[in-house]
C-alpha cells in the first residue's frame, strides 16, 4: 500500500481546492496505483469503508443549502404545530443553515443506521392492551452516545487522512435539519409521514451527521416521491395528528404527547393512545416500504428488561429508583418518572376492564403527583365505564 503518498496528494488537492487554486500537477505527484485523478473522489471512496466498518449502513455527502427546507420550518413554527417544542424555534434559522452552528462547513456527511431488534413485534404488540408498547428505536441503549463515537470515529479517520479540517459530529445533539439533509445525500425521501424512507431499508433507522469545511463531492439525491398514492401512514394514525401529507400537527402526535409534554395529556386524545406509553411506530408500521427494512446486527439495540414484553401493570408498579435504574443509559429515561405514570395510567384506563388494574389505580393514587392523580381518575372512570359496558 503506498497511502502515506496519496495522502500527501489529497492535502495539495485538498488545500488548493480550499482556496479556489489551480490544482497540483496530478503528473508531478506520486501517483499510487490506486488513486484516481480526483484525491477528494477516491478520499469519498474511503470514507464509505470507514463508514460500513463502524456499522453505519449507509453514508451520504451533501452541501449546505436548504432554503425551500427553511421555508417550510418557519411555516411549521408559525402554525403553532411544535407545541411546547420551543427548542424547534430557538436559534433563528441556524436549523437549516449548518454553516452558522459550524462556520466554514462546506459539506454534510449523513450517515443511517438501522436499530430494529430482530424478533421484536411490532403491529402485533399493539393488539395485546395489557402490554405496554414502548417505540421500538428506545427498548434498548441510548443511540445517542453510541452514534457519536463513531462518528467523531468517521470524522478523526477523515482528518488523518486529509489533513487538519474543521468538523462537528451531532447525533440529535445541535438544531440540525437531518431528515432534510440526509435525503439531500441521497439516503431517501421525506415521506408522507414526516419519516425519511429509503427504498431498500424503510425508515427503521437512526440518522447522524457530520459537518465539515472539507470540500468532498456530493451525492445525488432521489427526487422522486415514491409514496404515490398512498395514504397508509396517515390513515393508521390513531390521533389523526397529520394536518395533511408532510405535514403534522406534533400536539396531536403520540410521541409528542407521551416524551415532549410535560403537562396534562388532553381527554380527547387518551383513548388514542391505546397501550402506547412512551413513543409511537404505527405511521411506520403502515408504511409498505417497510417490508424492507433489515434488522439491526447492533446488540445494544436489544431490548433491556423484557421491556418488549412487560406489562402495563408491572411497569406501573416501578417506583422512582427502580424506574431510574432499569432505563439507565436508555432513551426512555428522558420522559421522567412522573410522566412515565402518567403515560402509563392512560393505558391502563384504555385497558379491558380488569380488577386488578382498578386495584393497582386506587393503590398508586395517594403516593402521586396531582398531574399523575387527575390520570388516575380518568383511568378509573375509563374502567368502571368498560366494566358497565361488559356486564
Amino acid at each position: 500500500m503506498c497511502r502515506g503518498s496519496v495522502v500527501i496528494h489529497w492535502r495539495q488537492y485538498i488545500e488548493a481546492s480550499r482556496q479556489d487554486e489551480p490544482m497540483p500537477d496530478q503528473q508531478s505527484a506520486y501517483q499510487c496505483p490506486s488513486a484516481t485523478t480526483d484525491p477528494l473522489r477516491l478520499l469519498r471512496q474511503q470514507l464509505q469503508q470507514w463508514a460500513e466498518e463502524l456499522g453505519f449502513q449507509q453514508i451520504g455527502v451533501t452541501g449546505v443549502a436548504l432554503a425551500e427546507d427553511e421555508q417550510r420550518l418557519q411555516q411549521w413554527l408559525a402554525a403553532g404545530y411544535h407545541g411546547e417544542m420551543g427548542y424547534m424555534a430557538d436559534h433563528g434559522n441556524m436549523r437549516s443553515r449548518p454553516a452558522e452552528l459550524l462556520p466554514g462547513t462546506l459539506r454534510v456527511i449523513s450517515v443511517r443506521m438501522d436499530y430494529r431488534a430482530p424478533g421484536v413485534e411490532l403491529a402485533g404488540a399493539l393488539t395485546d392492551k395489557h402490554r405496554a408498547y414502548i417505540s421500538r428505536y428506545a427498548l434498548g441503549r441510548d443511540y445517542h452516545k453510541l452514534m457519536r463515537k463513531r462518528l467523531t470515529e468517521l470524522g478523526n479517520r477523515l482528518q488523518q487522512a486529509a489533513g487538519p479540517l474543521g468538523f462537528r459530529a451531532f447525533v440529535d445533539s445541535a438544531p440540525v435539519l437531518e431528515r432534510a439533509l440526509a435525503a439531500n445525500a441521497g439516503l431517501g425521501w421525506i415521506g408522507k409521514n414526516t419519516m425519511l424512507i429509503n427504498r431498500k431499508a424503510g425508515s427503521y433507522f437512526f440518522l447522524g451527521e457530520i459537518l465539515t469545511d472539507l470540500p468532498l463531492p456530493v451525492d445525488t439525491p432521489d427526487r422522486a416521491d415514491h409514496c404515490g398514492r398512498c395514504t397508509a401512514c396517515l390513515d393508521i394514525c390513531p390521533t389523526q395528528a397529520f394536518v395533511g401529507p408532510h405535514l403534522l400537527d406534533a400536539r396531536r402526535c403520540i410521541s409528542y404527547l407521551t416524551i415532549e409534554l410535560k403537562g396534562p395529556i388532553p381527554t380527547e386524545l387518551r383513548a388514542g393512545l391505546g397501550n402506547r406509553i412512551f413513543g409511537c411506530d404505527d405511521c411506520q408500521i403502515g408504511c409498505p416500504w417497510n417490508r424492507f427494512s433489515k434488522p439491526t446486527t447492533e446488540a445494544d439495540f436489544t431490548p433491556r428488561h423484557r421491556l418488549d414484553k412487560a406489562t402495563l401493570l408491572e411497569l406501573f408498579s416501578w417506583d422512582e429508583q427502580t424506574f431510574l435504574n432499569r432505563t439507565e443509559g436508555m432513551p426512555i429515561r428522558r420522559t421522567g418518572y412522573e410522566n412515565w405514570l402518567r403515560n402509563i395510567a392512560v393505558a391502563l384506563g384504555n385497558a379491558p376492564a380488569s380488577l386488578d388494574i382498578q386495584a393497582a389505580l386506587q393503590q398508586r393514587r395517594p403516593l402521586a403527583t396531582p398531574l399523575v392523580q387527575e390520570h388516575i381518575d380518568w383511568a378509573l372512570q375509563q374502567q368502571l365505564s368498560n366494566t358497565i359496558n361488559n356486564s
